[in-house]
């Protein structure tokens, strides 16, 4: 399975191909080749080496202290980021999330930096991001972007058609607690790892410009990186017309203080904290 869609070299000027759509609603996940210029990838690399310099309060190190690499992730810093700002609100984001998800409405639901400096060889687990989100809705994409390099031993890998379902239980990456979702209400995840020639995996190597794109449901994973690479990337989480508000009884990942008191359960994402990306007809 290899659907990598050329997108072209100006950002919003191409649109769309069918074939990209197809291959998102089918599999769960599609890469799409040189969604972004030269320019723009420069303003996301300021960003995040600014956030690097000034990591928020949400920032966290998803590593061990006898790694000898360092993976770093911190949430939430569009509003503060104005690199990051330019970034979500001046590229192809909107009308990329507009068309996968065939959304009358696309707005952002939040950012993510997850960077690997060299020689990590912490992984990133097979896990789903939606059960650890505060929303309901199918209608959900997230972005990778990576601004380095990223080798097909170093990508996000998928399972195709995992976003169909069903929620699996969502754990801690290093010490698998369930800190979400009582123990035995979902389903747990398979071992995929070690049976990885049952599966559909769909992973793809990469250049700045470069991105995929998945559901929040998709299963998804990566390894550590190499001595010699650094692994930076964005992720831009954006949700569609279906979603819906989910409040929990614990922390999401990330979370958003006072939203539950803002904003009822079931109803539109329509707060400042999750602005309109793109609305067709306006």
């Amino acid at each position: 399975m290899n659907d990598m869609i050329p997108f072209g070299e100006s950002g919003f000027a191409c649109p769309m191909s069918d074939e990209a759509v197809r291959a998102f609603q089918a599999h769960g996940a599609v890469c799409i080749r040189n969604a972004f210029t030269p320019q723009q990838i420069s303003e996301l690399t300021q960003g995040i080496e600014r956030n690097l310099a000034r990591p928020s309060p949400r920032a966290k190190v998803a590593s061990s202290a006898s790694d000898p690499g360092w993976f770093f992730e911190d949430f939430c810093n569009w509003q503060e980021n104005a690199h990051y700002r330019d970034f979500i609100f001046n590229s192809a984001i909107a009308p990329i999330a507009a068309a996968l998800l065939n959304s009358q409405q696309v707005r952002l639901h939040h950012d993510h930096l997850l960077v690997k400096e060299p020689n990590t060889r912490q992984r990133t687990p097979w896990h789903q991001d939606q059960p650890y989100y505060n929303i309901s809705g199918s209608d959900t994409v997230s972005f990778w972007i990576p601004v380095d390099p990223v080798s097909r031993e170093s990508t996000l890998e998928f399972i195709a058609g995992s976003h169909k379902g069903p929620w699996l239980m969502p754990r801690t990456f290093m010490d698998s607690q369930a800190k979400w979702f009582a123990e035995g209400t979902l389903d747990e995840l398979p071992d995929i790892e070690n049976h990885r020639q049952d599966y559909p995996i769909l992973g793809w190597a990469l250049e700045p410009g470069d991105m995929v794109c998945f559901n929040m449901l998709t299963l998804h994973a990566s390894a550590g990186v190499g001595g010699q690479h650094r692994r930076r990337a964005f992720s831009v989480r954006v949700i569609g017309d279906d979603v819906r508000h989910a409040p929990r009884a614990w922390a999401t990942s990330p979370d958003f203080p006072g939203l539950q008191e803002s904003l009822a359960p079931g109803e539109p994402m329509e707060h400042a904290l999750f602005p309109t990306l793109s609305q067709r007809g306006v």
